[in-house]
């Protein structure tokens, strides 16, 4: 099974790289700028063509939560006009298509994790577009697959766990937010994820529903998983610090972060036989890899 996957340099892009390496009957062939460029709704059909996929995987997007407050208009062409062109060109193509999408589709006001049957209601340009491209490519190609996942984390690019430890090599203590709540997921885990659900497409020619939750296993806050990490990393002998809790207003940021970003991935476990880590496992397992490989730390 050949599947074309958005980006090379995001988390869950070199994770599903990694992964479809060792997969006996899957092969990944990822694209990224310049050949593949979001912003440029030219370049899709040309790679469409070229790669021949059975399956796409849209993994790339423009994630940056505060920039995209000051760019509202590149964020809609990225996050929503460009899913919309893959879904209708692999719609004229006959080919599946699953779309990444992100907590922060959700308010964060629910007492309760997140089912797939909530409404949405985004708070950030960020949440807005990336709900906005969720919508093309349910309207844009019936065969897809909508995935919803949080709190990202791997050895891979810039993401909370790498931030940690770089600043705790140069600072005493670090202050962290307590009052916000999700689960942290590791890049691979949502790989896994994925490349199960594209082996259940291709023996059941269907997917059971369009969208659907896939996160790490278990609450914490910011707070709770900086601590993890840096006392992970000093039982390892890397860089540590002290954390000090702090509420989301003490912690100025241009765009709200939902207080609860937790996601109830029941219905993906169900489907698929599939089921995450547990994030502090998860966690550590990051803390690892990138102590041993240290260089990446800061990067």
């Amino acid at each position: 099974m050949k599947i074309l996957v958005t980006g090379t340099a995001g988390q869950v892009a070199r994770a599903l790289a990694a992964r479809g390496a060792t997969h006996p009957d899957i092969q990944i062939v990822a694209v990224g700028r310049p050949d593949l460029d979001l912003e440029d709704l030219s370049t899709f059909a040309p790679v469409l063509r070229s790669v021949g996929p059975d399956l796409v995987i849209n993994a790339a997007a423009h994630t940056g939560v505060d920039q995209q407050e000051d760019e509202p208009d590149r964020a809609f062409r990225m996050n929503a006009e460009a899913p919309a062109e893959l879904a209708r060109l692999t719609r004229s193509a006959g080919i599946p298509i699953v779309q990444i999408s992100t907590d922060y589709v959700f308010d964060g006001t629910s007492t309760h994790p997140y089912v797939e049957s909530d409404a949405p209601n985004p708070q950030t340009v960020y949440g807005r577009s990336k709900l906005a491209g969720e919508e093309a490519v349910r309207a844009g190609n019936p065969d897809h697959l909508v995935v919803r996942t949080a709190w990202v984390v791997s050895p891979y690019g810039r993401n909370f766990v790498k931030t940690m430890l770089s600043l705790a090599q140069t600072r005493d203590t670090l202050q962290v937010v307590s009052d916000q709540f999700g689960n942290p997921t590791e890049a691979h885990d949502i790989a896994d994820g994925l490349l199960c659900a594209a082996m259940a497409r291709r023996r059941d020619r269907s997917f059971r529903q369009g969208t659907y939750h896939l996160a790490g296993q278990g609450k914490a806050s910011w707070y709770e998983l900086a601590q993890h990490v840096l006392a992970t990393s000093a039982e390892l002998g890397g860089p540590t610090a002290a954390v000090a809790p702090i509420s989301s207003d003490m912690w100025q940021a241009k765009a709200a972060r939902p207080a609860n970003s937790q996601l109830n991935s029941g219905a993906f476990e169900s489907d698929f036989h599939y089921r995450t880590g547990r994030w502090r496992e998860r966690a550590a397992d990051v803390v690892q890899a990138l102590l041993k490989d240290s260089v990446h730390v800061a990067s």
